[in-house]
């Protein structure tokens, strides 16, 4: 196993006269809760885009455990373990929510093991789903139509199914987005116990969130690292402060 998961070098996006993402050096450790935050505009979301292979890169590497996977298709990549929370695992609303877990391990397995032939072997993937539930604590939410789960627990299904696909490496697009403080403690915790044997890339607006549960952070502004490290020391760092300048972000997430 390599230090590094995952290395962007010089990573690039131009867009009609406008470039998102700058010569962006990434580094994410193996093993690591990694952020990456920075203030609207800043190219997060071009950054996840490019990883997961949605947009092509102008410019620029993409290496994912020693491999160049910078032009490879977003279906390879994901099967080597790279996946993006909810890219693959979009949730069936009219479905239970065991029904989703389960079609997310049916799509980690592919179809050439013609599943709906033998009853038994469904039941070693209603097993595994329920393993599944269990470790995003939705036991009891099993047979809930999925659309009609509280909100946060929808994303908590949405963690379930992208565990299906066995990933080492997930990346989580906002997933406290639009929560109530309960509901962020509880993905908070749900995402510090899914990340036992995985590396976390996440892009995060509630800096108190990124302050607790990060290894480390990379501050992009305007589509370029404009800083990088543990929170403690990127939070004192005049130019970050000056980026989130007119919201006391930074200073109220140490409390």
């Amino acid at each position: 196993m390599s230090e590094f998961i995952l290395e962007t070098a010089g990573l690039t996006k131009e867009f009609k006269g406008f470039t998102a993402v700058s010569n962006v050096d990434l580094k994410v450790r193996t093993g690591h809760i990694h952020a990456l935050i920075g203030p609207n505009g800043a190219g997060k979301t071009t950054v996840f885009n490019l990883l997961t292979k949605f947009l092509p890169p102008t410019r620029g590497t993409i290496r994912f455990n020693g491999q160049d996977i910078t032009h490879e298709a977003p279906a390879v990549t994901a099967r080597r373990g790279l996946v993006r929370s909810f890219q693959i695992s979009a949730t069936f609303p009219h479905l239970s929510v065991m029904e989703n877990v389960r079609i997310g391990l049916q799509r980690k397995l592919g179809t050439e093991f013609h599943f709906w032939k033998s009853v038994k072997s469904l039941n070693v993937l209603n097993d595994r789903a329920m393993e599944l539930l269990a470790a995003v604590d939705l036991t009891q939410f099993a047979d809930t139509i999925t659309g009609e789960m509280p909100y946060g627990r929808k994303r908590a299904l949405e963690i379930a199914t992208t565990l299906a696909l066995e990933p080492t490496m997930m990346l989580l697009d906002e997933p406290t987005q639009g929560m109530g403080h309960e509901d962020i403690e509880r993905v908070v915790a749900l995402i510090r116990k899914v990340s036992a044997n995985r590396t976390i890339l996440m892009v995060e607006h509630n800096l108190s969130v990124v302050a607790n549960l990060c290894d480390r952070i990379t501050v992009l502004q305007r589509g370029s690292i404009l800083a990088e490290g543990p929170y403690e020391e990127v939070s004192k760092n005049p130019q970050v402060l000056e980026a989130y300048v007119g919201s006391s972000d930074m200073n109220d997430a140490h409390h």
